[in-house]
């Protein structure tokens, strides 16, 4: 067929006007009219390509930007499950009838002392939705107000501020209740309760221990150590001390084979947290699973373990996504509160190349959308990740070190990341602090457009680019 028989057409939109009629059915992907020519009826028609936009989290709000031509775009998403529609109704359904636990309102009672672990403002956990349920529970058992404590799991991130917990609570519980920031490298803060069966330091926040019973909110989705996050670990974490994390979270753990994403048959790390929490008290959880737009689609309280493993089956089941093979570029979405700093949004980086099968190829690019207003973050562990990479010579240097000497606790961020530096680039957009970033051997780019200009230069013009807009509630499975 010659080309004095086609007719050029503009956009997608130009051609379903105009293909009204005809014998074929021609399906076009939603934004996006491939370069070439679609036969029908005897005539070619040329169609203009159309570059599709993406979206990806930035801070509070969001980047929008186009691939470069040449540049095959796969969107990767979890399932859309709906958020719940009447989260109070649901949240108390829950506590009503945990999983396979008396309700708090009976395993409380008049005169203990209880506390309530919650998570910190690094986590998107809604516990202003959660706490005032589990209050009204311990009202019912009789408990007044003053004798609860809700400890802030904060592990060796920073000190939880009054704004923060604002910002998690709600305005009316931070007035009602003591909250307690841990003090996880203070002995006076701590109790020494042994050790588990694999070795690790049980030594837990005082406040959680001298208490006759322990509660924790959570919020359930994929963790690179732990499988996933949720239950157990807010506790033995979060109201945990620098002795469980140097341990749970050195070499020894974090090169485990089943220290991974999704995974939690046979993980140390999951075996080593649980049994921590128990042995600090753990009887209750409340926890939730969101879906992409931080909307509750599931509930559970009960025994930590089994409500922990139910909503585990809900959240492999949303955020499992497959995909057929490693992609060159990966743009990897994270949007507040995790990309507030460099320590938290470069799991998004960490989380790709180490999900069951690398998401990106030897010698790929991934790029981070992140503000990090508060730079590499100003916990114990945020500086020591700085520091480790920071003074190292080079991202295999700090990982031959490691291997030989350890690393201090904390400092497995700084490990992790010079694993994937070894083997990708990582571009972090946006960040408010350039110089931060080069010192992490990253690279820092300005906008979306000078960071796809350098994942081209790296990889070629012509790539495969996956876009995952939330790159950490999001789980790439290679299919076989």
């Amino acid at each position: 067929m010659g080309d004095e028989r086609c007719a050029a057409l503009g956009t997608t939109d130009d051609l379903l006007r105009r293909l009204i009629t005809g014998s074929a059915v021609i399906v076009l992907s939603a934004g996006k009219a491939t370069a070439g020519r679609l036969l029908l009826e005897g005539y070619c028609w040329k169609v203009d390509e159309v570059a599709e936009k993406y979206r990806v989290p930035y801070g509070r709000s969001e980047l929008e930007f186009e691939l470069p031509a040449g540049f095959d775009g796969k969107l990767l998403e979890s399932k859309p499950l709906p958020g719940l529609t009447d989260l109070a109704g649901s949240i108390r359904a829950a506590l009503r009838d945990p999983v396979n636990s008396p309700r708090l309102a009976e395993l409380a009672k008049h005169g203990m002392k209880i506390a309530i672990v919650v998570t910190d403002v690094t986590r998107a956990c809604p516990d202003y939705l959660l706490v005032p349920p589990l209050l009204d529970e311990l009202a019912a058992a009789g408990v007044p107000d003053r004798d609860i404590a809700i400890v802030v799991g904060i592990g060796l991130h920073r000190p939880s501020t009054p704004d923060d917990w604002q910002e998690k609570l709600g305005p009316e519980v931070p007035r009602r209740i003591r909250i307690v920031n841990p003090r996880p490298t203070d002995p006076e803060h701590l109790v020494d309760l042994g050790v588990t069966a694999g070795g690790v330091p049980i030594v837990v926040n005082r406040t959680v221990c001298e208490a006759d019973l322990v509660v924790a909110t959570g919020i359930v989705e994929p963790h690179q150590y732990a499988g996933y996050s949720g239950g157990r670990k807010t506790v033995a974490i979060g109201a945990g001390s620098e002795p469980i994390v140097q341990m749970t979270h050195g070499p020894q753990f974090v090169e485990h084979p089943k220290v991974r994403l999704g995974q939690v048959e046979g993980n140390p790390f999951h075996e080593a947290v649980t049994e921590i929490a128990e042995r600090a008290g753990l009887r209750l959880i409340l926890n939730v699973v969101v879906n992409e737009a931080k909307e509750i689609v599931s509930v559970r309280a009960g025994e930590p373990r089994t409500a922990l493993l139910e909503l585990i089956g809900v959240a492999r089941e949303m955020y499992t996504v497959p995909i057929l093979g490693p992609a060159d570029v990966a743009i990897a979405g994270v949007g507040y509160p995790k990309d507030s700093s460099l320590y938290q949004a470069t799991r998004a980086a960490s989380y790709l190349y180490f999900a069951p099968k690398p998401v990106v190829r030897e010698g790929g690019v991934i790029i981070v959308p992140a503000r990090a207003e508060e730079g590499a973050g100003a916990g114990l562990g945020e500086q020591r990740f700085y520091e480790m990479l920071r003074d190292a010579p080079s991202p295999s240097a700090l990982v031959e070190d490691v291997r030989a000497n350890g690393y201090k606790a904390g400092g497995q961020r700084g490990f992790v990341m010079a694993k994937v530096l070894e083997h990708c680039d990582v571009v972090i957009v946006g960040a408010e602090e350039p110089q931060l970033v080069r010192d992490l051997k990253m690279v820092p780019a300005a906008t979306m457009a000078e960071a796809l200009d350098y994942a081209r230069s790296r990889v070629g013009p012509s790539a495969l680019a996956y876009v995952v807009p939330h790159a950490l509630l999001t789980l790439p499975v290679v299919e076989n």
